[in-house]
């Protein structure tokens, strides 16, 4: 239905609203025989009109549920949920934006107003929908007057009630939520890779049916593969390796209450479970052999995946309703993806590392300064040029998703000084000798300490020809000088004594 409220909206229900107290609570007579005949047959037929009237011959399944934690694979699917003789044991078909034939769609209501467990939205987007609730309230939306299938309703012996909006309408509010849900794009899965390499990632669950997962083991020649078996729309969420250690993990199980428990078997078969401390004894003997094992909590404060993201469809478009309880790096996710190169920042340095790199705080992301990045000038290090603590402007200039990491630049921002001195190409001036090279002597050609230095060639230090600069000039001679090359870009400045000598003194600069 997306974000659209149908405008035809029926509430069905097998009780008479004239037995409704001033609350709107029912007090009439309860039947004491069972649903299962007549009177869900009138239920059945009466979907079938609005179906009819609405033209459809296809019913999209959104947000399945199933009860319980249902097995795969190896495991035989979970007997009694509604779906037996729907679907296949392992549930094939029956995940987010499945589209099935109206008669199936028929099934799974009979199956939720048994209320045997299974549970989903049935729905064609703008056009009809069909809402399962408690105690065989039943929730029909059109997107066309029914006249006709509301006559046939009542001619069954049931009753349509046309209200505004189905309580179990999708919120369209849920897309708005600050950050976004995150789509498992090639941004997702590059990460993943990343993280599968340098061996942090190894487990990926699978959800697609509420109360239901798959587990995968990831491995860097897997990724792809375990990708093309994923079911549309799936929920995916990464976590870190189990433990080997099964002992130990069954030692720490707590004294009481439930959890979930994740064990690989000795054919690799990834498998969960939620058990309370009445059964820890059988599920011990249950995963007798296991690689490996763990526990995870069932309270989503203390679960702590790596990252999660849910399966855009084909077309790249994320519309699966799923919300994923976000990780640390999904916020950070959620960050990056407001950031693009060229972006200017307002910043605050929050770290100088000991290997040198700047980290700072660019809106809830610590984003980095490498020391090339801080000043057109040469530094020993980066307190030359900034304080934690100080509040800066930066440059983005780059953002790695797969990373992420934010690559930034203080100097991008600033004039580079050594453009003036292109200005000075052939100027002749006088400056102190810093450092003697086999090659040559670094003359400073700026009257600072932090001033440019440019190379004399030791075949520009004088006429004859010599073998080591210390032969001509000592470090902190003054060297008169004329400025042959200036080139920002490979910051490299050339210069030339021997072109002086010939020069009227008088035309150096004598700083």
């Amino acid at each position: 239905m997306g974000s659209d409220v149908l405008p035809y909206v029926y509430r069905i229900t097998k009780y008479d609203p004239a037995d409704r107290d001033e609350h709107g609570s029912y007090i009439g007579a309860t039947e004491a025989i069972s649903d299962h005949g007549p009177v869900e047959d009138a239920y059945l037929q009466a979907m079938a009109a609005f179906a009819a009237g609405a033209g459809i011959d296809q019913l999209a399944i959104r947000e399945p549920q199933a009860p319980g934690f249902v097995h795969f694979g190896l495991e035989p699917a979970v007997s009694g949920h509604g779906l037996t003789g729907i679907f296949p044991p392992d549930l094939t078909g029956y995940h987010d934006g499945a589209k099935v034939p109206v008669a199936i769609g028929l099934e799974l209501v009979r199956a939720m107003l048994r209320d045997e467990g299974a549970w989903c939205r049935l729905e064609v987007e703008g056009t009809f929908a069909v809402h399962v609730g408690w105690d065989q309230y039943v929730y029909v939306g059109t997107s066309t007057p029914p006249d006709r299938a509301v006559a046939r309703t009542r001619a069954l012996g049931l009753f349509p009630e046309r209200i505004d909006a189905s309580p179990y309408d999708y919120d369209a509010t849920f897309d708005e939520e600050e950050g976004g849900q995150r789509p498992a794009d090639d941004d997702f899965w590059a990460q993943l890779r990343l993280s599968v390499s340098m061996g942090s990632a190894a487990i990926l669950e699978e959800c697609y049916i509420s109360n239901a997962s798959r587990w995968h083991r990831l491995a860097s020649d897997t990724v792809d593969a375990v990708r093309a078996r994923l079911t549309p729309r799936a929920q995916l969420i990464v976590w870190p390796d189990l433990s080997p250690d099964v002992d130990t993990v069954l030692a720490g199980l707590p004294d009481e209450g439930l959890v979930e428990f994740v064990w690989e078997d000795e054919n690799g078969q990834i498998t969960s479970t939620v058990a309370d401390e009445t059964q820890f004894a059988e599920l011990a003997e249950q995963i007798d052999g296991a690689r490996g094992a763990t526990v995870l909590s069932l309270d989503t404060d203390q679960r702590h995946p790596l990252f999660a993201a849910v399966l855009p469809d084909s077309d790249g478009v994320l519309r699966a309703r799923w919300r994923t309880e976000p990780t640390p790096s999904d916020r950070q996710w959620a960050i990056l993806k407001t950031l693009r190169r060229g972006q200017i920042c307002a910043g605050t340095v929050i770290e100088i590392a000991s290997f040198g790199v700047t980290f700072v705080d660019i809106g809830g992301f610590t984003a980095m300064i490498n020391i090339p990045e801080l000043s057109w000038r040469y530094i020993d290090h980066p307190s030359d040029v900034v304080t934690v603590g100080q509040e800066t402007t930066v440059q983005i200039l780059g953002v790695d998703m797969a990373r992420q990491q934010v690559q930034l630049s203080l100097k991008s921002l600033q004039v580079d000084p050594m453009e003036e001195l292109v200005q000075q190409i052939g100027q002749i001036i006088a400056g102190p000798v810093t450092k003697l090279v086999p090659f040559g002597a670094f003359v400073r050609v700026e009257d600072r300490d932090d001033g440019f230095e440019g190379l004399v060639h030791i075949s520009e230090l004088a006429e004859r020809r010599v073998e080591r600069p210390e032969d001509v000039v000592q470090v902190g001679d003054t060297l008169t000088v004329k400025i042959l090359v200036v080139d920002p870009t490979l910051r490299r400045i050339l210069l030339s004594h021997t072109q002086t000598l010939a020069a009227d003194s008088g035309g150096a600069d004598p700083r």
